[in-house]
């Protein structure tokens, strides 16, 4: 005699094939990017772009980098399926010249929960960098004029974060990418990552100085960017005490007065 199955049981498998199925896809663009040749200082910047062709929300948990020169960002809100998110990889080329290639490993809930990614390049000198353009490549090369190249913060206290404001012009003919400031003391840096500066167009860069040496200071700072004339320098001096309350007391009569 022939059995059948019943029909709670063809509802239950059915339900469990369904549930196997329903699971976000997470498909790359691409999982490669060769940046080429890469002007030292600059911040090599891409953005891998996927698509949900799943049936289920895809959400990314974390986004691990391979070495700490390497900075990832990701799309952090849930990715409908049919839609798009994207996870960014932002290399440091500062003091790292020659080859690299570094990876990204993007964990979420998708059916595939680990996807490495790769970038890769080549981190070329500022002579390496000019002895690689054309004549014509220089002539439509980005160009940065600063509006100054010193400034001086006078008395400061050690530990303060005093800021200096410098404009930034870009006289090339693409667009002017600025990349990290270095120093050797280590204590000159942005308030705020710059954006890209349009050809002809100008724009404000805030320059911090964490100074706790103290004394007369005077130190040279480079701003790292693919001008084709290569990095620039900053000069930042400062006094710098260890307390300016302390310093601007007088005695007067034998009380503490400060200087009005």
């Amino acid at each position: 005699m022939k059995k059948f199955a019943s029909p709670l049981f063809s509802l239950a498998l059915l339900l469990l094939c369904f549930s196997t199925q329903a699971q976000g896809v997470m498909t790359f663009e691409r999982e490669q990017h060769d940046f080429g040749n890469v002007p030292e200082g600059t911040m090599a910047t891409h953005e891998f772009k996927f698509k949900n062709t799943g049936n289920q929300p895809i959400i990314i948990a974390t986004v691990q980098a391979s070495c700490g020169c390497t900075t990832p960002d990701w799309t952090k809100t849930p990715v409908l399926p049919g839609k798009t998110g994207m996870v960014k990889a932002v290399y440091s080329s500062a003091g790292r010249p020659g080859v690299f290639n570094k990876t990204v490993t993007v964990t979420s809930n998708a059916a595939t929960p680990n996807t490495t990614l790769t970038i890769k390049g080549t981190v070329l000198g500022p002579e390496e960098v000019k002895a690689s353009l054309t004549p014509a490549q220089k002539a439509q090369a980005p160009r940065l004029v600063l509006d100054r190249t010193t400034h001086d913060f006078g008395k400061m206290e050690a530990g303060q974060q005093p800021s200096a404001r410098f404009t930034v012009k870009n006289t090339g003919k693409q667009d002017l990418l600025l990349g990290m400031i270095t120093s050797p003391c280590n204590c000159v840096g942005y308030k705020k990552a710059p954006q890209p500066i349009k050809p002809g167009q100008s724009a404000v860069i805030e320059v911090l100085y964490a100074q706790r040496q103290l004394g007369p200071i005077t130190d040279v700072a480079t701003l790292n960017s693919n001008a084709v004339e290569g990095p620039a320098k900053l000069t930042i001096k400062a006094n710098v005490v260890r307390d300016l309350n302390a310093a601007s007391m007088v005695k007067e009569s034998a009380t503490a007065v400060p200087f009005k």
